[in-house]
């Protein structure tokens, strides 16, 4: 009966936690996205961070987004050369890389190396209490720490999509060219011929959604970081990996949503 009683409390606990931080969060968005609408923002802030996340992304992505292209016209052709619809290759990658892999694997690759460290750096500021130092100043947090990345983090991954999607479609054409023996013109062509505006906009508007998750998930973990060391470690985590599912489950919603529009 002990036991029994134990753990029904675990389980209301757990369950008023859960929805507990669900409002916190939502409480958090709002003042965030308010954030951006006052006369008192810091515009320097934001361009600074906007140049972190974009620009010192740009080597990672272009390395990942490379190999990614270059994998998929080798795995593509491993499948469609069976059907003879070797033809098709072009097609297949400029639509998977400009729809899903650009996206995924930047959200992915931003979310682990910025959202970590947007974590870490707001989590430690509340560890030293250096954000309870902005409240006696009259200045608020979320308006100073919060907002200018979570713009930052909206308006640099189309950038980094954008990217990505280039340089993903060039290692293709690497591939299959050099290694694969298509003729030159006739790839660029086809993948011209099968680029479509929707592609690369479906693409951006999955990078816009992705940003601000990153952005507003890593904030909210390092602002309500517990104490200490272990503490600012655990949100580190949990910023991450919340951000990559929600990315992942955003991704596949989006999906469905834009496929609706062009089916």
């Amino acid at each position: 009966m002990m036991n029994i009683i134990l753990a029904l409390k675990v389980i209301g606990q757990r369950t008023i936690k859960i929805f507990y931080n669900i409002i916190l969060f939502q409480n958090f968005l709002f003042a965030s996205i308010k954030g951006i609408f006052t006369l008192h923002y810091y515009f320097n802030i934001t361009i600074q961070a906007i140049i972190n996340i974009g620009f010192y992304s740009l080597p990672i992505v272009a390395a990942t987004s490379l190999c990614s292209g270059a994998v998929l016209a080798l795995q593509t052709y491993e499948g469609v050369v069976r059907s003879s619809a070797i033809h098709a290759i072009p097609m297949i990658i400029v639509t998977s890389i400009t729809r899903e892999l650009g996206p995924v694997i930047v959200g992915l690759i931003v979310a682990g190396r910025i959202g970590a460290s947007i974590v870490a750096e707001i989590g430690t500021m509340r560890v030293t209490e250096q954000i309870d130092a902005l409240f006696t100043l009259a200045t608020d947090p979320i308006k100073y720490l919060v907002t200018p990345r979570l713009v930052a983090t909206t308006l640099s991954l189309p950038f980094l999509v954008l990217t990505s999607d280039i340089i993903g479609i060039f290692g293709g054409y690497l591939v299959s060219v050099y290694r694969l023996n298509f003729n030159s013109y006739e790839y660029i062509q086809s993948t011209i011929h099968h680029l479509t505006s929707n592609d690369v906009i479906s693409g951006l508007i999955k990078a816009i959604v992705f940003g601000m998750i990153i952005g507003i998930t890593s904030c909210f973990h390092g602002y309500y970081s517990d104490k200490g060391a272990k503490g600012v470690g655990i949100a580190t985590t949990y910023g991450v990996v919340h951000s990559s599912i929600l990315i992942l489950l955003s991704n596949y919603i989006m999906t469905e949503l834009l496929l609706s529009q062009y089916i």
